[in-house]
């Protein structure tokens, strides 16, 4: 995968301490500060010792006071939600407390894990926690995979993609307690906040209240908003998902023929639903529109986050995923015995003759041997390493018909502080952009009291992939200008650019595709010893952090599972070269 800008190295053998200046005790304020305000403040932040006060800004003052508007950016996170009594949090925690409790082996295995990615440092951490050494081989110098990010040469982060954490991730949750990590998610109002295009530079709300239980502030949230649907439309929506309601898990599941498009068309749902509505969410979970987007990932996301009181309110994290997610995992697996190695990129995956694995070259010559073999990377990557015996397998065979979708993240750092934002994730509707946010108000780590920074996901990119980062930029500032029209314009006569870095990833998760979900490959292979993690693979939740974590999580169930047999395997190979 090509990047763009400048790369860091990370090194994975040592702890990294990053001052916890940012721990947060929950105590923050809620709502939006109506009416003036003096500056932007963190407030009830334990490690500054005070409440961090800005000096009045006369970036943030509109021009006239005749056009004054309460200023809305304000910092603040709210508390962590109540989601441990939750059934999809508890069968999380039991089956990672199966690992924790599982019998010691007497030998343990050694597993070799390609890919350090959420995928393959889920899989190692709790291979880790099972007894086994898992071996992690990264590729690239840094990690994460799709969530990994780098450090420019000002100091300032960039990503591979835009990150939600959502209450509805009970796996994402579980690991981040389990690695006393909680305090690093910043959870932001209980709310979806979408642009409206007809009215350039206004939002639209949906506010779902605290004190109803789901699936009623779901439906509540919807039925205040009448911005963007009319009630005639809100009804025959409804009408449009009964059948999914009352027909369960059995319907949604029967439901992956049928693109979005079609399938509202077929319920009866007016056209200008999926226009308000449909085309931001499609974006949003696959990075594609709803003539192409199978209903059934539709109905997936819509089944988790209104099924849940909190499954979709959302959380940042407090910095860089490298550093505040993924070394936590690093450092935990390595404490256990296990390793993470870096630049180690497989060159290919070599055979015994009975078509088993062997080992991995790497690609610097070296020979990485183990117990058990783990696939964590893109199934792209997969495809082209794949050994030719393997290729008319049908559980390899059908992998063809998995293929990943092209994505650009952008980055633009301003010369000012932006005032029509959000401390929130904020659905564009643009047609060239997804989801969007002020990393410089919703993220701690990439806080700027003066200037904004823009990070966004441009998608659909498959037409814009090969292009240039300046036709990138420029198509990006025209969006922005419609959604900032006082203070962004496409010539920068308004707000100017001081830098941007654009990160294209040509292939990322899976295209969800009507017929795709067949061809999703278990985590257990039908060759001895080989496993695979990876958000594509099956599992109960889509393409997401949620799913690559879950994922290597059942992937090392499998491992475990296996062990009596992989150990036997592991004795009879090492007597049969012995004899040799």
């Amino acid at each position: 995968m090509s990047q763009f800008g400048h790369v860091s190295a990370v090194n994975s053998s040592r702890q990294y301490n990053i001052p916890n200046m940012w721990r947060s005790q929950s105590v923050w304020g809620n709502g939006y500060t109506c009416g003036q305000m003096n500056g932007l403040s963190f407030a009830g932040s334990d490690g500054m010792g005070h409440k961090l006060r800005i000096p009045t800004l006369r970036a943030f003052r509109t021009r006239s006071n005749r056009n004054m508007i309460p200023l809305r950016v304000v910092c603040m996170d709210y508390p962590r939600p109540e989601l441990e009594n939750t059934v999809n949090y508890l069968e999380a925690a039991y089956l990672s407390s199966s690992f924790r409790n599982s019998s010691r082996p007497n030998k343990p295995l050694e597993v070799v894990i390609a890919g350090a990615g959420l995928a393959g440092l889920s899989t190692a951490k709790y291979l880790a926690d099972a007894g086994h050494k898992p071996i992690l081989l990264e590729a690239r110098d840094v990690l994460g995979g799709k969530v990994a990010a780098w450090k420019d040469e000002d100091g300032d982060w960039y990503e591979t993609g835009l990150h939600i954490f959502f209450g509805a991730y009970p796996n994402i949750q579980n690991l981040f307690g389990e690695l006393d990590i909680n305090d690093r998610l910043q959870w932001k109002e209980h709310s979806m906040i979408f642009a409206m295009p007809n009215k350039p530079g206004e939002f639209s709300r949906f506010d779902f209240p605290e004190i109803l239980p789901a699936p009623l502030n779901g439906i509540l949230a919807i039925l205040k908003n009448n911005e963007m649907l009319t009630w005639p439309e809100k009804v025959k929506f409804a009408i449009g998902l009964l059948p999914a309601i009352l027909g369960g898990q059995p319907y949604v599941e029967a439901q992956d023929g049928i693109t979005v498009k079609d399938w509202l068309k077929k319920q009866g749902v007016p056209d200008r639903v999926t226009d308000e509505v449909f085309i931001a969410m499609s974006k949003a979970l696959n990075f594609i529109n709803p003539d192409e987007l199978s209903m059934q990932c539709i109905l997936i996301a819509l089944n988790r986050f209104l099924q849940e009181k909190h499954g979709s309110k959302m959380a940042f994290l407090d910095g860089n995923p490298p550093e505040r997610l993924c070394m936590p995992i690093v450092d935990h697996i390595q404490s256990q015995g296990g390793e993470v190695r870096l630049n180690s990129r497989i060159k290919k995956i070599d055979l015994n003759e009975d078509g088993s694995v062997k080992s991995f070259i790497i690609n610097n010559g070296n020979v990485i041997r183990g117990d058990a073999y783990v696939f964590a990377t893109p199934v792209d990557i997969l495809k082209l390493l794949l050994p030719e015996d393997w290729k008319e397998i049908p559980y390899f065979e059908k992998l063809e018909k998995l293929v990943g979708v092209p994505v650009i993240n952008v980055h633009i750092w301003f010369d000012r502080k932006l005032k029509n934002t959000y401390d929130h994730l904020l659905f564009s509707r643009s047609p060239l952009l997804s989801v969007y946010a002020d990393m410089s108000v919703t993220c701690k780590e990439y806080y700027d009291p003066n200037r904004s920074m823009l990070e966004l996901v441009f998608a659909p990119a498959e037409e814009w992939i090969s292009r240039s980062d300046e036709e990138i930029i420029d198509a990006t500032m025209k969006e922005l200008a419609k959604l900032f029209p006082d203070e962004i314009s496409a010539d920068q006569s308004k707000a100017k650019i001081l830098k941007y870095h654009v990160v294209k990833t040509p292939r990322s998760v899976y295209k969800t595709v009507p017929g795709s979900e067949p061809c999703r490959p278990l985590q257990r292979s039908p060759v001895e010893g080989f496993y695979l993690a990876g958000d594509y693979t099956k599992q109960k939740y889509l393409a997401s952090m949620e799913g690559a974590v879950l994922s290597g999580k059942l992937c090392a169930q499998a491992i475990v599972q296996d062990y009596e047999f992989l150990a036997a395997r592991g004795q009879r190979k090492l007597a049969e070269a012995t004899i040799s």
